[in-house]
């Protein structure tokens, strides 16, 4: 497998790595790369398990990381300790990185996370995090998109994994000054990981709103669904929820949780 010229220079640079790897496509692909470049033994995988990382994250990671022969560490970011984190302001991401790039730093002199080229474009505060504790994002060196990462992905032999959809972490659910309870991100991942055993590795997301739960599905599979299935599965949320919020399904919109303050 042939890396990408800017990216292998990336990844060679450093004298050692260690790779924030949250279980989705871009860190996973990271990860592959710089075992590649690095050799098993140049890299250091570390994954911060959370009540707001989704279970099949944290299993996706352990898979990877033994079917690739990587050191794994799994750490506590400590981030529920943080009142700003836990209050849910529009920066949250900004606390969350903050307590987690200050954990991984602690543990090695150079962290590199997934960081792609179109992040850039979006309002991502957790890059100011990254900024400030001088994590390393070789990507966005290497100059590469989501498409590129997932091109890269297939040529790496990430086999299914290439066509993981976007997901981030759980409390990124909860709408913007709710605070972000245990037990609502506990819903979450069951009420996700039930809709996706039934429908499959679709984009998908259960928010709470203000107004109460809303399960938001790819826009052509909820378009697909037909009044019975809709009803079924909204009756199962609830089953799931079980704590007498409003239920409401459909189609996915980005960002819908996220209100500027």
């Amino acid at each position: 497998m042939t890396i990408p010229a800017a990216l292998h220079a990336a990844l060679a640079r450093p004298a050692s790595l260690t790779i924030a790897l949250s279980g989705g496509i871009d860190s996973l692909t990271l990860s592959a790369a710089a075992a590649n470049v690095r050799g098993a033994k140049g890299v250091t995988l570390c994954h911060a398990v959370s009540a707001a990382v989704p279970s099949a994250a944290t299993a996706r990671v352990k898979d990877f990381a033994a079917a690739w022969g990587l050191s794994l560490k799994l750490v506590d970011a400590g981030e529920f300790a943080d009142p700003s984190y836990r209050a849910n302001p529009v920066n949250r991401c900004y606390f969350c990185k903050s307590n987690l790039y200050g954990t991984l730093a602690r543990m090695g002199p150079l962290v590199a996370a997934g960081t792609n080229t179109d992040d850039l474009s979006d309002y991502r505060p957790g890059l100011q995090a990254a900024a400030e504790h001088g994590v390393l994002h070789p990507f966005v060196d290497a100059r590469m998109s989501k498409a590129d990462v997932r091109a890269l992905a297939r040529a790496l032999g990430l086999g299914d994994l290439a066509e993981l959809p976007a997901a981030p972490c759980l409390a990124s659910r909860i709408e913007t000054g709710l605070r972000v309870e245990l037990v609502d991100l506990a819903v979450i991942d069951r009420v996700e990981t039930l809709l996706r055993a039934m429908l499959g590795n679709i984009t998908l997301r259960c928010r709470l709103l203000r107004g109460g739960w809303v399960v938001e599905l790819d826009p052509r599979v909820y378009e697909d669904l037909s009044a019975q299935k809709r009803r079924s599965i909204i009756a199962q949320v609830r089953r799931a929820t079980d704590d007498g919020r409003a239920v409401d399904l459909r189609a996915y919109s980005r960002g819908s949780a996220f209100v500027h303050q």
